[in-house]
């Protein structure tokens, strides 16, 4: 699990309750900022503007997509660039066939994929390609859940001022009786209240940490390609190592120089 994100999301409801408490007591918080009708116009009305932009499927898939910013992200550049290395031994050793008895043993599609099409002899631009391809095409998913996200947290404060003018409308319309002036008042800030956090507090910190593990594992993808490419050009496994930790920031690389990469021969 994704400790970062289950804390921020914890830390910031206890930072909004903490704020309610401190300046209007426990009963504030059931009394002054639970309002139902609020939070329909807000979450309700945000929600259908979201929907009417998105196909039903991606509405979905990116309502689902919330558990993804708990789920530990299982990519290691290390180990990636280390079963490239372990594999550009084996094509020097042995020649390019002799990675489809390791291919068996990847479990990576990607990488296997590109390994396949390697063994099969497909050049190295069609291999290129078709990997580049693939890898748009899960950039391009990636990205429809992510605007489901940003779209949301776009519209959440809209309907929140949405509601605030219902508020306020309701409230001159009852300014022959100055004891409704307050409440209503009150009802028509909180909608406001719950269009910013529902921008500021879920739905822009989560397509932030989308947006990370996205480029987490373009990156990654990027790495397999320029491997597989390096593989195909009969490069040494040492010049492979190297150019494939171009990728990584100074910190992984160094954090690779202090274990095994699986180097190769000179």
């Amino acid at each position: 699990m994704d400790i970062a994100s289950l804390a921020g999301i914890i830390l910031g409801f206890v930072m909004v309750v903490f704020g309610i408490i401190t300046s209007g007591g426990v009963s504030a918080l059931t009394e002054s900022f639970i309002d139902k009708t609020s939070v329909i116009i807000t979450v309700g009305g945000s929600l259908a503007g979201v929907l009417a932009s998105h196909k039903l499927a991606d509405f979905i898939n990116g309502l689902k997509s919330i558990t993804l910013t708990f789920k530990e992200n299982p990519l290691n550049p290390g180990e990636t660039i280390s079963n490239i290395i372990n594999l550009s031994n084996i094509a020097r050793k042995e020649g390019l066939l002799a990675l489809e008895e390791a291919a068996n043993g990847i479990e990576d599609p990607f990488l296997k994929k590109g390994v396949m099409l390697v063994v099969d002899g497909t050049d190295p631009e069609l291999v290129r390609g078709i990997l580049e391809t693939d890898l748009a095409c899960i950039e391009d998913r990636h990205k429809k859940v992510i605007g489901f996200w940003e779209k949301w947290a776009e519209l959440g404060p809209a309907w929140g001022m949405i509601g605030t003018l219902i508020g306020l409308v309701n409230m001159l319309n009852k300014l022959s009786d100055p004891s409704t002036i307050g409440p209503q008042m009150a009802v028509a800030l909180i909608t406001t209240l719950y269009g910013s956090l529902i921008a500021n507090w879920l739905c822009s910190p989560t397509a932030a940490k989308l947006s990370v593990n996205n480029a987490n594992e373009i990156m990654m993808k990027e790495v397999t390609v320029e491997g597989l490419l390096s593989i195909q050009a009969g490069e040494n496994p040492r010049v492979i190592e190297e150019k494939l930790k171009s990728f990584l920031s100074p910190a992984a690389r160094e954090s690779m120089n202090g274990g095994e990469t699986g180097g190769g021969e000179e």
